[in-house]
């Protein structure tokens, strides 16, 4: 899907077609963005993503998706190729890691408890394809001289839920992976940064075990007595690509309305 634009500023993002990605993709249109999103949906839901996707290109920007595993080394590698074709010339500004693909299972189960392979297959795909992608748009010179380079983590980096252990390893190595890459990738100009999103109802969310009593608690700590919407997060992405912020590398931004004061 590709419109005419005028505007010269890319975003890619990991997980584009729902929530925290997609109102982020929906958000950096409204400010002139042009788009690459990558994501994972199978065939039924690929109507409701055409539809979202069909919204965002209402703001005259130029929107390249690809419905591929971001997490598979070759898959990115086609990808890679592909994107340098669409940029021609151009560079990427930011960049946005939003995939959620993990295993929620418990560690105390008597058939079909968390393994080793579980905890792989999650830490890959929801923190060090983080690394994975930087890298590789660094080797194919694609980013910016002044790239922005926005992860998602949770409470769930530092606090325990059952059925949670494998994504929050994942959710702590994240974030270590983020401070690295600010701390690497300095010398030519990326800013790295990782948002601590509240209790968001996504259908992320909805896939953890229990997660009604989460967002009955979210609700209950929550000073604003709401949960956060993927809109919040999506503005604090804005906020980190503009001028003003890039003074702001290696930290974690929480955007919960308070929730994680209590």
């Amino acid at each position: 899907m590709v419109n005419s634009s005028k505007s010269s500023k890319w975003a890619l993002i990991l997980g584009g077609s729902s929530g925290l990605g997609l109102a982020t993709a929906k958000k950096l249109a409204r400010h002139q963005f042009n788009l690459i999103l990558i994501h994972r949906d199978r065939k039924y839901d690929l109507e409701e993503v055409k539809h979202s996707f069909q919204e965002i290109t209402l703001s005259e920007i130029s929107l390249h998706s690809f419905n591929m595993d971001a997490t598979k080394t070759e898959k990115r590698q086609e990808i890679i190729k592909e994107v340098e074709r669409i940029l021609g010339g151009q560079t990427i500004d930011v960049m946005v890691h939003s995939i959620a693909k993990g295993n929620l299972k418990s560690m105390l189960s008597d058939e079909n408890a968390l393994g080793k392979e579980d905890f792989q297959l999650t830490l890959n795909a929801m923190a060090i394809s983080l690394y994975d992608w930087t890298r590789a748009l660094v080797d194919s010179k694609l980013f910016a001289s002044d790239a922005r380079i926005v992860s998602f983590t949770s409470e769930g980096s530092y606090k325990a839920w059952p059925g949670y252990a494998a994504v929050s390893a994942a959710k702590a190595t994240l974030e270590s992976i983020t401070r690295s890459i600010a701390l690497e990738f300095a010398p030519i100009g990326i800013k790295a940064n990782c948002i601590q999103a509240g209790t968001t109802d996504t259908k992320s969310l909805r896939m953890i075990p229990n997660s009604e009593v989460l967002i009955k608690r979210a609700r209950e700590r929550n000073p604003n007595q709401r949960l956060t919407r993927a809109e919040d997060v999506a503005d604090v992405v804005y906020l980190l690509t503009l001028e003003e912020s890039k003074w702001i590398t290696g930290t974690v931004i929480k955007v919960d309305g308070g929730e994680s004061l209590r």
